[in-house]
């Protein structure tokens, strides 16, 4: 069963953002959200989360739903480590072996063995958002929200920390909507990619990918010719 947005519509104040916005998304698959600054990806996810109300329309299979947001700023406690920072967000019902045994499960996962006794300010901003993803797969949700997560960080640390999100998402296919303006990023992580034009938002482009994550060769002509597709569709 999918998640649906149906005649959705937004303003605020003269900025008529969303008019009858429609979107679907397939449920524990990645669907990546491209689109010009300041057009209203964010608010979308901001809606989608139940931050914020839409002035008209529905959202339907959310209400449901619980979210992780992952934000551009990874947000973690100061005054908890990396193990503290993943096991405060896993039920109380569980054990402190218990939570101890998935913490550390996701630490090595995202590539931080080592650092499970480490505070965020003793880390790299890559080794926070680190923490940041494993936090969001440790939480009990349904639906993860990504919100630019790897922006303002290097080609070499953004291809690790996609391949880290990979390989802890095929272990738990959680539904992800993930925004962003990189569209390498969208091309190694989506099942499907939407690329959103200015207000009021409209879906200018929509192709799907069945290739699975590991083995996609984003220099390939395949993926050549889907980069330059995506491109003409947001430069249009």
């Amino acid at each position: 069963m999918g998640l649906q947005i149906k005649d959705l519509s937004k303003s605020f104040d003269d900025l008529l953002l969303f008019s009858n916005f429609n979107l679907d998304f397939a449920e524990g698959s990645i669907t990546c959200i491209l689109g010009p600054s300041g057009g209203g990806k964010t608010t979308l996810l901001n809606m989608i989360a139940g931050l914020l109300r839409p002035d008209s329309g529905s959202l339907e299979g959310f209400a449901s739903k619980v979210v992780s947001y992952i934000f551009q700023d990874p947000r973690l406690l100061p005054w908890k480590t990396v193990q503290g920072n993943i096991e405060f967000v896993l039920p109380q019902s569980q054990t402190h072996s218990q939570r101890e045994a998935v913490a550390n499960s996701l630490i090595k996962l995202v590539e931080l063995d080592g650092f499970a006794n480490y505070y965020p300010w003793q880390l790299s901003g890559g080794m926070r958002q680190r923490v940041s993803i494993a936090r969001a797969f440790a939480y009990p949700s349904d639906l993860i929200l990504m919100d630019e997560p790897l922006k303002g960080l290097d080609v070499k640390l953004k291809m690790s920390l996609l391949r880290s999100f990979i390989k802890i998402w095929q272990g738990d296919k959680r539904t992800v909507l993930f925004v962003t303006h990189d569209v390498d990023e969208a091309l190694m992580l989506g099942d499907s990619i939407i690329v959103l034009g200015n207000q009021p938002v409209a879906i200018k482009a929509r192709v799907g990918i069945d290739i699975k994550k590991h083995l996609r060769d984003i220099g390939s002509e395949y993926f050549q010719n889907l980069r330059g597709e995506l491109h003409n569709a947001l430069n249009d």
